[in-house]
């Protein structure tokens, strides 16, 4: 025999710890990089406010800041992008293509990655209140309803007449395997009184 019974090689203890350190890396590297991007995103999001244009965070990015998003009772202080791809989304909440702009009639879509900017939905209650700024302006909403929704068998229904805000994002919060059918969504109204 090779070893000793009872012994472990030292090359086998070298690779477990080389493993072990990698998934570690792995794990964490979705988080320091979404909170790295903030700090570039807000720069652009800056020049934004003074009337820039579609400003990209990077040289290379295919998305732009198009608003801010607060939702003080979780904490919640992020960039929101122009798009949510797969892409977007490792940087930032993202806003669907075709929603409607903050203020105006209709629904605005807002999703997020359920591990990073929006963990912080599942604490989300009735009545809190979310702050949502664009380069036009800036408004107040409170939230109406949570509900988890099957994107097999259901869609989102966006209403053309109202003014809310949809926040989405995967369902369970602690699932172990990215994806699913399930999303997260908080129905939030537009108050009368903006910011």
């Amino acid at each position: 025999m090779f070893f000793k019974k009872g012994s472990v090689p030292l090359f086998l203890v070298l690779i477990l710890a080389a493993v072990g350190t990698w998934q570690l890396g792995a794990g964490t590297w979705i988080h320091v990089k979404a909170q790295l991007a903030q700090l570039l995103l807000a720069r652009a999001w800056a020049q934004t406010l003074t009337g820039s244009i579609e400003v990209r965070p990077w040289p290379w990015a295919d998305t732009w800041p198009v608003a801010r998003l607060r939702i003080p009772s979780v904490g919640l202080d992020a960039i929101v992008l122009h798009g949510h791809s797969g892409r977007s989304l490792a940087f930032a909440p993202g806003l669907a293509p075709g929603s409607a702009s903050p203020g105006q009639p209709g629904t605005t879509l807002i999703s997020a990655h359920r591990d990073t900017h929006f963990s912080g939905l599942a604490g989300l209650h009735v009545g809190s209140e979310i702050e949502l700024q664009t380069a036009a302006g800036h408004w107040r909403y409170r939230v109406a309803a949570t509900e988890v929704l099957d994107t097999r068998t259901q869609q989102i229904v966006e209403d053309p007449l109202r003014d809310e805000l949809v926040l989405a994002t995967c369902y369970p919060f602690d699932a172990l395997l990215p994806g699913g059918p399930l999303r997260y969504l908080v129905y939030a109204n537009r108050m009368e009184t903006d910011l």
